[in-house]
């Protein structure tokens, strides 16, 4: 293989291999993301805007019948005074709910860290310890008014007399203090096992009055998980506080609904080494309860609406008696604030404002149904394959397809894409990753574009370099559609070859003016030129008074014979338009002879290192030439070859001439003589 023809496969190969080298640097970048090695902010943003938008999407409409919110909301604050609340209001409040309005369970969404010292009972206790240690009616009284005093003992009292469950807070914070009483551990640490590792680990809590938590031993966190934009989408069902687990406020009541249902660890099967943990199981009386979870034991929150869509009534109106029948009755109370004063409002995918107790109230319906939807540890490996496979096909094929076939690949894989990922959310309750599939998409059809684009642009600048002296520019267009199909590279080809001469030119040249003479050839060749282009052909090249073409290469025509006779008439016709103009201008009248033969030749670079000429060569191109001598012995203006004739198959009407000699040749060649029509 020659130098000049490796290196112009090289040039013909590069863009693909560039278009590949930048399609698997983005599809490697991608993987990287997916298999965590790598971590794109704006594309893990674009994964929680696209969740948020499924959630949107698909968050039921209806309401949870099961579960009430008693809202401390602004009008309560008005009514009954700036928070906190005495602890006897609260403790009236929780009575009520639960008798005569029929709570079937009330759960806190607060923590009562502080002794309620608003009746003064602490001062008193003071004076009964101090200056009026002595007086024995001053402590008998007190005695007797202390059940009315202490708030805190009767808030107690009415813990232990219904089902309440407590929340408290942990904290992280720089110094973060350990504050009040927390509950018995809700799984013991031995049960989790290595997995005790992976759970949200906090160095400090807010917990209730020792006296408060004591009156009822169930208590349930509410720290949710803030994502990096500040969005709570996740919440932790355990954690861990100083090697002991305890679980969230909507656990603890699913749990106390399902007959204080025991909690397990789940863990992937057949997994070498440690296994990761996958979920939990609660012992419910009708059998084990999976819920599923990510290593941390943490859980997509189920949000149901905007507003939690969950009835939610005022405590003013439960103090006031204003609230519906049955409103309260055999269902889950949440007792909480929306308040926007008591800083209880978190930004969630449904609303930049909503109120705490309706996250915990949407994180429980969906442990009691069962639906909490699940990121799967999977996710990954399952990202990673989709992207090889949607990556490597589309850089596969998007080449070899016309832009109908790139439309249509693109929106398949969208509609897959969208289908699984949909599906997956519906039926399997799984948030599989969508952001980098969505990304590569566009990514790879934009590099198409990109390649397509420049690759033209390459491919006309280069065919315009290659053969822009020898094809017109409106076939340089029509191969720039296919340019890998042209090359300079020497092929043996079926062609047609043409020779034209101007008669008598060596005459004409004596009687005219160089510059004359130069502007005189100069319209007769580019009339010339303008037809053999017109009619499909390559020009070969001008020598002297004489012009070269042929058809068939390096653009294919099954029809070069006969385009080759039709632009030699059409040279004729054209030429008696010339002469007429020639001989208005004084000019001398021009005759040319045309020879046409059509055979096996050489076409190609055939040029030098100096110089490049893409050309044909062969016994078959010296016969044209020989065609067009023998124009002056037989008067003719055209000559065609046999083989030329035989490629007519009658298109053309034709006078035989017989066989004649030709110079160089031992044989006669049968000779004919195109007619014009």
């Amino acid at each position: 293989m020659s130098r000049s023809s490796s290196a112009e496969r090289w040039r013909e190969a590069r863009p693909s291999l560039l278009r590949w080298l930048a399609g698997l640097s983005l599809l490697g970048l991608l993987l990287a993301h997916a298999t965590q090695h790598l971590q794109l902010p704006g594309l893990a943003r674009l994964e929680l805007q696209l969740y948020d938008a499924r959630l949107r999407l698909f968050a039921p409409a209806r309401p949870d019948p099961r579960i009430v919110i008693l809202d401390i909301d602004e009008r309560s604050l008005a009514q009954l005074g700036r928070w906190p609340w005495k602890r006897s209001l609260l403790a009236e409040v929780i009575e009520k709910a639960f008798s005569p309005h029929g709570a079937l369970l009330l759960g806190l969404d607060m923590v009562l860290a502080e002794p309620d010292d608003s009746s003064g009972l602490s001062t008193l206790d003071g004076l009964a310890a101090g200056p009026l240690r002595d007086d024995a009616a001053f402590s008998d009284q007190l005695q007797a008014l202390r059940p009315r005093l202490d708030h805190d003992a009767r808030l107690a009292r009415v813990l232990q007399q219904h089902a309440v469950v407590l929340g408290f807070h942990l904290s992280n914070a720089d110094g973060a203090a350990r504050i009040g009483s927390l509950p018995p551990p809700s799984v013991a640490p031995a049960v989790m096992g290595a997995q005790l590792d992976h759970l949200t680990r906090w160095q400090g809590y807010g917990g209730n009055l020792d006296a408060l938590q004591q009156a009822t031993t169930q208590a349930g966190f509410l720290n949710a998980l803030a994502d990096a934009d500040g969005i709570t989408r996740r919440m932790p069902l355990l954690a861990q506080h100083g090697g002991q687990v305890y679980a969230a406020l909507p656990l603890v009541l699913a749990q106390t609904l399902m007959g204080n249902a025991a909690i397990t660890p789940v863990l992937a099967p057949l997994v070498q080494g440690p296994a990761p943990l996958v979920g939990l199981s609660l012992a419910t009386p009708r059998g084990p309860l999976l819920l599923p979870t990510d290593g941390q034991a943490a859980v997509l929150v189920p949000y149901r609406a905007a507003g939690g869509d969950y009835a939610r009534y005022s405590v003013a109106d439960l103090l006031a008696g204003r609230l519906p029948a049955g409103a309260l009755r055999g269902r889950v109370v949440l007792l909480g604030s929306s308040a926007p004063g008591l800083l209880d409002q978190r930004a969630t995918p449904l609303a930049s404002a909503f109120p705490g107790v309706a996250v915990h109230a949407s994180l429980l319906s969906g442990l009691l149904d069962g639906s909490l939807a699940s990121a799967p540890g999977h996710a990954p490996a399952l990202e990673a394959a989709m992207l090889l496979l949607m990556g490597l096909s589309l850089l596969w094929l998007l080449p070899r397809l016309g832009w109908p076939g790139v439309i249509a690949i693109a929106l398949l894989w969208l509609a897959l894409l969208m289908g699984a990922n949909f599906g997956a959310w519906v039926w399997a309750r799984q948030a599989l990753p969508l952001a980098s599939g969505l990304l590569l998409l566009p990514g790879l059809l934009g590099l198409h574009l990109l390649f397509a684009y420049f690759g033209e642009r390459g491919a006309k600048h280069r065919l315009s370099a290659l053969f822009g002296h020898y094809v017109p520019p409106a076939l340089v267009q029509e191969m720039s559609l296919h340019p890998g199909r042209y090359s300079m590279v020497s092929r043996s080809a079926e062609l047609t070859v043409l020779f034209a001469d101007v008669r008598g030119f060596t005459g004409i040249a004596e009687r005219l003016a160089p510059a004359e003479l130069a502007v005189l050839m100069h319209e007769y060749f580019s009339a010339m030129t303008e037809i053999v282009g017109a009619h499909r052909g390559t020009l070969d090249k001008y020598m002297g008074d004489a012009l070269m073409a042929f058809w068939g290469a390096p653009l294919d025509d099954p029809d070069h014979a006969l385009h080759a006779v039709q632009a030699a008439l059409a040279m004729q016709a054209e030429l008696a338009r010339l002469n007429a103009r020639f001989a208005a201008a004084g000019r001398p009248e021009l005759a040319i002879s045309t020879g046409i033969h059509s055979g096996t030749m050489v076409v190609g670079d055939l040029g030098s290192r100096q110089r490049r000429a893409y050309t044909v060569l062969g016994d078959n191109v010296n016969l044209a030439a020989r065609l067009q001598e023998l124009c002056g012995q037989r008067g003719a203006g055209l000559l065609i070859s046999e083989a030329t004739h035989a490629r007519l198959g009658g298109a053309l009407p034709c006078a035989a001439l017989g066989p004649v000699a030709v110079r160089g040749r031992q044989g006669e060649v049968v000779i004919y003589e195109p007619l014009a029509g």
